[in-house]
């Protein structure tokens, strides 16, 4: 099993659609948001994805088509200790 940690930025018109909810539901992927910032106007989502890669890559796909930017995290950027990573 692959995982793969993103930061999904939502666009306004996509803030009251469930999207993870789908994205978990139409890919054999476990999703587990780690933070997240969300307003009536925009929204941020980090989100791991766990599953086969190809699933994953067809997840990020599907969710970008949608119309939500998709940029990867490497390392831990938001102060969470991330077991794969050497930073506290």
């Amino acid at each position: 099993m692959a995982k793969r940690k993103v930061m999904l930025t939502f666009p306004e018109i996509l803030i009251q659609e469930p999207v993870i909810y789908n994205l978990s539901h139409q890919f054999v992927i476990v999703t587990n948001i780690h933070r997240a910032d969300i307003s009536e106007s925009k929204g941020w989502v980090v989100l791991e994805m766990e599953g086969e890669e190809r699933e994953i890559e067809e997840a990020i796909t599907w969710v970008t088509a949608k119309g939500v930017r998709v940029d990867p995290i490497f390392g831990d950027p938001i102060g969470e200790r991330d077991s794969d990573t050497d930073i506290p």
